[in-house]
């Protein structure tokens, strides 16, 4: 696998994908012929609004084997482009299934719409937190955490800045913490041009940031600092920083993937050296810190209609597909072993919630 395959023939595809997540929604039947009437999950987080999972009330077209009902997702915008590209083909495959899709941020997207019992997945780009989780519980929805593939954080930088190709995990800590925030480059490292720093960044609202907060500034430090311009919009990153000589930025490896000719990736040296970000590197966990799982988590009882289930492995099982994960969307796909894992948690979950009491008729089954 090499950096090449972000320049497949489906760059074109990609860049929709891309582009929907500069929106925050996927309407994503605009672009499936089969779907004609499938979903635009609103904007503004208006993708579950009653006509969304509370249509969801049949697994299957009456006498015809055919699935039928709504999907409600949010969560990352990392993951995003992932869960479109999953999405639009389950709707070719199953074209009365409409599936709403919300890029929300991870948080956002718990706290706002999944664990109220809103959406029946939450995509997220760093596992669920013990607050989210209590949450969830206290509104009988519970959580299956399913690793759908793997990200190379990226911190991007303009193109035309030629004083820095690399910057240290200790340089990149001074940089965004709130404890004596630098103000211009050359305050981090003197060889640096005494300009002000143009920051650009996910808001707290983002598994990006939850991730970045804790692998670069630590559990321990002084948080993240507030004076940048934060957004939920991985394209407006990528504008912003495109925009400024000293603009600075983090974000997921397939948005940067998309826009290398417009911004420049720096090489992260964690002390044993500076490693370019790249699908082959974040695979052979040679990019550290910054390498970390995508998740999807659906909610158990949602499980429980068929149409949520099936789609639910239908993205499992190309969840290993280099066409799709790598070349397409611009992530790692999991290897077979990961995937096998996945499958049995995901397989006991369908049994539990089929098999029990746990599948309601309202909303995407998550109430009490």
């Amino acid at each position: 696998m090499t950096d090449d395959l972000a320049r497949s023939a489906n760059v074109s595809r990609r860049r929709f994908l891309l582009a929907s997540g500069a929106v925050g929604t996927a309407a994503i039947a605009g672009c499936t012929e089969s779907n004609p009437s499938g979903g635009s999950g609103g904007s503004g987080g208006a993708g579950a609004n009653g006509s969304g999972s509370g249509g969801s009330n049949a697994g299957s077209g009456s006498g015809s084997g055919q699935l039928s009902g709504t999907i409600d997702i949010a969560g990352s915008s990392t993951v995003f482009p992932l869960a479109t590209a999953m999405a639009e083909r389950f709707m070719q495959k199953h074209p009365q299934v409409k599936i709403n899709l919300q890029s929300t941020g991870s948080g956002g997207g718990f706290e706002n719409f999944f664990c109220p019992g809103e959406t029946d997945f939450n995509n997220a780009s760093r596992p669920i937190q013990p607050e989210e989780k209590t949450h969830c519980k206290e509104n009988d929805v519970n959580p299956v955490e399913l690793n759908v593939a793997t990200d190379a954080l990226t911190v991007i930088v303009n193109d035309k800045a030629d004083w820095v190709d690399c910057v240290t995990t200790e340089e990149l800590g001074r940089i965004w913490s709130a404890e004596n925030p630098p103000e211009t480059w050359s305050d981090v490292n003197p060889e640096w041009p005494d300009e002000p720093f143009s920051l650009y960044g996910p808001t707290e609202a983002s598994g990006t940031y939850d991730y970045f907060k804790e692998t670069i500034i630590g559990e321990e430090g002084a948080g993240m600092r507030g004076d940048y311009q934060a957004t939920e919009q991985d394209r407006t990153i990528i504008q912003g920083v495109s925009q400024s000589e000293t603009g600075l930025g983090f974000l997921g490896y397939a948005y940067y993937s998309e826009n290398k000719d417009t911004v420049k990736a720096l090489a992260v040296d964690d002390g044993s050296g500076c490693v370019e970000p790249s699908l082959q590197t974040a695979k052979n966990g040679n990019y550290e810190p910054l390498s970390r799982p995508l998740f999807t988590y659906p909610a158990k009882s949602a499980l429980a209609q068929e149409h949520v289930a099936e789609f639910a492995k239908f993205w499992l099982e190309n969840a290993t597909s280099q066409e799709i994960v790598a070349e397409e969307v611009g992530y790692i796909p999991l290897d077979d072993g990961q995937k096998q894992q996945a499958m049995n948690t995901l397989q006991q979950a369908i049994d539990e919630a089929q098999g029990g009491s746990s599948g309601n008729s309202s909303g995407n089954g998550t109430q009490g």
